[in-house]
């Protein structure tokens, strides 16, 4: 009955998500089967189209879907964050399964048929339209159905992206470890695969298949003209936020996206994107206008350029380069959430370990967790490893950031690379380790915009400013914890802070 409850008090968003979802998969399948036909009734004219055709859509198909978004983002016109590179990637994946049917069904039509309708002194034209494809339409239509409940599941992954759809739920739940939330993505994504099925599969037993196909092209054209015109305007005139995919970046997107609504700007909310490069190329395209980053990930991870040892140098550094790249860095947020390696309490006392080089003596038995990021990062793993001279016994075990405390508290892992600033810390009797040899930078908060969005958003700097030095790192633990520890919702939590301290009424 909570379930229940939880999602009658999140209705209005789940609706929209549900609808956003649904979208994603009408026009990706509708497209999908506007350029999957005629290919594969050209592939049957011309045979020789077929192995590498079938060859090239098969290939797409063995592309996990988060590299698929991934190879696609840098992409002109395709790519960017959001719905075109989700449209993208879904009609590549729906292809395969309509070329492979429609080619099939017209191959399979009976040649005693084909050439009665020749001997009756029909075209080509003639004989496809009135011999060969009502003959295949079972089949092509089969073939459409898959493609259509294939995309309800991969458009889940969308979220990642900032595509938005039922999806959101999904990576907002597992980043918080709220099963509810994980649930009330999976379930209605579920019934909406169903549905799918089952609505497609009426199609194809129709008495007239054609008919009913051509009813439900119809309806999702203007579905999806009437959505499309809806958004338009709005996208225009919003301030497009964007976070990444972790408990505080989404609390800090949903702080900076309500403060901003609080003084008159409409917002566009593309949060929990999948890392730092995701958010820092949607700047630079103009897919973002704002997100908040960390000036030891700007310095390192994305300028790739040596830490100083000056720690107060990381800040004006980084300002000087974005400012080359046509971004501004605005005044930290009062917080330093400097990467953290974390034990259990009861490990901390008996080994025991109090910094980082501590760790040393044991490393060869220690398991460690992290999110995947870090083993590519160039303030991550490899130079973590040859600063403190650790040699690990077993690989590290990667997996998401929301998980990270689970597998510590269920000792899965023994030691994880978490935040300075995480809310189970303290909860949970955990200990962080001293970094004694001053291996992380410092990481201050410090939103980050572009000069082409204050353009386009007189007042936007001014707005952002407010927030300044407004959130010290005892506060954003607590935020951290409400969200991650007492499974609050992320936008009432930034809500009741942003009141709290007098930003918003």
């Amino acid at each position: 009955m909570s379930f229940f409850a939880f999602l009658a008090a999140r209705r209005a968003e789940l609706l929209a998500l549900a609808a956003q979802h649904l979208v994603l998969v009408a026009a990706s399948t509708a497209a999908a089967v506007a350029i999957g036909l005629p290919l594969g009734i050209a592939m049957t004219r011309l045979r020789r189209l077929a192995r590498p055709l079938l060859a090239v859509a098969g290939l797409v198909q063995t592309i996990p879907s988060l590299a698929l978004f991934g190879f696609l983002i840098p992409l002109p016109l395709l790519g960017g964050i959001g719905t075109r590179t989700a449209l993208t990637a879904l009609i590549l994946y729906a292809l395969l399964p309509i070329l492979q049917n429609t080619y099939a069904g017209i191959a399979q039509v009976d040649r005693v048929v084909v050439e009665a309708a020749t001997a009756l002194g029909m075209t080509d034209g003639q004989r496809l339209r009135l011999v060969e494809l009502p003959l295949a339409l079972p089949v092509i239509l089969a073939g459409v159905r898959i493609a259509a409940v294939v995309s309800v599941g991969t458009a889940t992954i969308a979220a990642a992206i900032g595509a938005g759809g039922l999806g959101t739920y999904v990576f907002r739940g597992i980043a918080t470890v709220d099963t509810r939330l994980i649930l009330a993505g999976a379930i209605p994504a579920a019934l909406m695969a169903l549905a799918v099925d089952a609505l497609l599969g009426a199609v194809e037993r129709s008495r007239r298949p054609f008919r009913a196909a051509a009813l439900l092209a119809a309806s999702l054209v203007a579905t999806l003209g009437l959505a499309l015109f809806a958004a338009r305007p709005a996208r225009e005139r919003a301030v497009v936020v964007g976070s990444k995919n972790f408990t505080e970046q989404v609390l800090l997107g949903e702080m900076v996206a309500r403060l901003l609504e609080s003084r008159g700007f409409a917002v566009e909310r593309k949060l929990n994107l999948g890392g730092t490069n995701l958010c820092h190329q949607g700047l630079l395209s103009g897919e973002l206008d704002v997100y908040v980053e960390y000036t030891g990930t700007a310095l390192a991870d994305i300028l790739a350029r040596p830490v100083p040892p000056d720690p107060a140098r990381v800040l004006p550094e980084v300002r000087e380069r974005y400012a080359a790249l046509g971004l501004d860095v605005l005044d930290p947020l009062g917080f330093d959430n400097t990467y953290a390696l974390v034990v259990r309490g009861d490990d901390a006392q008996r080994l025991p370990l109090r910094r980082i080089s501590d760790l040393a003596p044991h490393a060869a038995t220690l398991r460690v967790g992290l999110f995947g990021e870090f083993l590519e990062r160039p303030d991550g793993m490899k130079g973590l490893l040859r600063t403190y001279g650790l040699r690990l016994g077993s690989p590290p075990s990667e997996m998401d950031l929301g998980l990270l405390y689970t597998a510590l508290l269920d000792r899965q892992v023994d030691v994880v690379v978490g935040s300075a600033t995480d809310g189970l810390i303290a909860a949970r009797q955990l200990v962080v380790l001293e970094d004694d040899r001053h291996y992380f930078p410092p990481y201050d908060a410090v939103p980050i915009t572009s000069r082409q969005a204050e353009e386009r958003h007189p007042g936007l700097r001014a707005a952002l400013a407010t927030l300044a030095g407004r959130v010290d790192a005892a506060t954003m633990r607590r935020l951290n914890y409400a969200v991650d520890g007492e499974h609050h919702d992320p936008p009432a939590v930034a809500r009741d802070f942003l009141r709290a301290a007098g930003l918003t009424n």
